[in-house]
């Protein structure tokens, strides 16, 4: 008898465990044209504004003023973390010919990172949009004949028509104010 209830029980547990048929599929929910996703507060933007400032360094760095301006909007601001500040395209680039030519002999810019942003909900005072966060080593030989190297951080906002229309450089003035001297 025991071997006959164990013979019963090994079957019926090799026929409910064998059973072939299909579980029920359930389908999963895909979203639909009229399902709207939520942007987070912030996205990785287009990587094509890195190559904007890559380019903007390198015209920089050759002494092309104008092709260092040429992504800029008319109404750009260019802000430093010390409080300078300098409105409008023209004055920009008067400050930076200026700069170029009178003070600074030679700068390169070395170990770049850009970061391309898409700010959706500001958090704080930053504007909505494309940013491009940049991190760089600035090698620069004055006309004094003394160098200042440091790293420098810059923000660039830009509008919609892509054009840069904010920037904000965050950069110690200490080396570069000894270097200036004579």
């Amino acid at each position: 008898m025991k071997k006959m209830f164990t013979w019963a029980l090994l079957g019926s547990a090799l026929f409910f465990g064998c059973n072939n048929e299909k579980a029920p599929e359930t389908k999963e929910k895909t979203p639909d044209a009229t399902t709207e996703t939520k942007s987070g507060p912030a996205e990785f933007a287009d990587s094509k504004y890195s190559e904007i400032g890559k380019k903007g360094l390198a015209a920089l760095s050759a002494g092309d003023i104008e092709g260092w301006m040429a992504g800029y909007a008319d109404n750009a601001v260019f802000l430093w973390n010390n409080g300078d500040s300098i409105a409008g395209k023209t004055a920009i680039t008067d400050y930076w010919k200026k700069r170029r030519t009178e003070a600074i002999d030679s700068i390169s810019f070395t170990n770049q990172v850009f970061l391309p942003i898409k700010v959706n909900q500001p958090q704080s005072i930053e504007q909505p949009g494309v940013w491009l966060l940049g991190w760089y080593m600035t090698s620069a030989k004055y006309k004094t004949g003394k160098r200042m190297t440091q790293w420098i951080h810059t923000d660039m906002h830009f509008n919609d028509a892509d054009q840069i229309d904010r920037v904000i450089q965050y950069l110690d003035r200490v080396p570069i104010n000894a270097a200036m001297m004579k």
